[in-house]
């Protein structure tokens, strides 16, 4: 969510300065909630957890740095910092514990809600043609289903309901569609002379689409195929990130935004793994 808000706030032109504004007061808020999470988190996950990859990569700095740098948005380094230094630990669910962890959840809800109507009524201007952004509106809606997903599995927990199988399937197909997205978006963000990658970003797109097509038929099967193809989008992606980050492809893609989609395959390919 924090990183959404930087996205939404670098695409607009100095006239939606406001909006500017109300993105990085976001961005604010949502790193001030992750900074306590993580402290919160250390000592307190597993090993697997960290080194999946889905918090932070190797590259996630430098690519705050250089966003930080193209675009003028403060970005606080020490959060990722913190990230790269998270350690694993014996898991002891408190009560001390798990109500800090509540009382997080609880304050970070509305905060949730107050973005998904942003990032809404953002869209809905859009689609009217009575404002400009950098950003697809494919994007924009992509991240605002982001954030109605983690609503929905904050309130989840809060509320203390089960995770059921109907639930991690809906998941697995959730990311799918998010992967498919992620191709698209780096289709169209590629410059028109990079024919190499954009085809292989097409490839990708209706690999998912044939995934996601099929999603019915043979979950099991369906499971290995997509943890096979993200893996391999994956790779894709590391790829993309260093050559966007050492100047080596032509793109108009924002550094962090190449991490964070990075980041997010991570996450789907633990998900994937069980």
């Amino acid at each position: 969510m924090k990183e959404h808000s930087i996205f939404i706030e670098a695409a607009f032109l100095e006239k939606e300065k406001e909006l500017k504004k109300i993105a990085n007061s976001f961005q604010r808020n949502f790193s001030d909630i992750l900074e306590k999470i993580i402290d919160l988190s250390n000592g307190n996950i597993s090993n697997k957890l960290i080194e999946s990859n889905e918090f932070v990569t190797n590259n996630t700095l430098q690519a705050e740095n250089q966003t930080s740098s193209l675009s003028g948005i403060n970005i606080n380094a020490e959060i990722t910092l913190k990230e790269l230094n998270l350690r694993s630990g014996e898991i002891n669910p408190n009560e001390q514990l798990l109500n800090s962890i509540s009382l997080i959840n609880r304050k970070t809800l509305p905060l949730i809600e107050n973005l998904i109507n942003f990032k809404n009524n953002i869209l809905n201007q859009v689609l009217l043609c009575k404002m400009y952004t950098a950003n697809y509106p494919l994007l924009i809606a992509h991240i605002k289903n982001e954030a109605i997903m983690y609503h929905n599995l904050l309130t989840k927990v809060e509320n203390k309901e089960p995770f059921t199988t109907n639930y991690l399937y809906e998941q697995e197909l959730f990311w799918n569609n998010i992967m498919k997205e992620h191709a698209e978006f780096i289709r169209g963000l590629l410059d028109p002379s990079e024919n190499e990658l954009i085809l292989t970003a097409d490839r990708f797109s209706n690999d998912y689409e044939m995934i996601l097509k099929n999603y019915t038929r043979n979950y099991n099967n369906l499971t290995a195929i997509s943890l096979n193809e993200t893996i391999k989008f994956r790779d894709f992606k590391i790829a993309g990130e260093e050559g966007i980050l050492n100047c080596k492809i032509k793109s108009i893609i924002i550094p962090l935004l190449a991490d964070h989609v990075l980041r997010e395959a991570n996450h789907f390919i633990r998900i994937l793994r069980g």
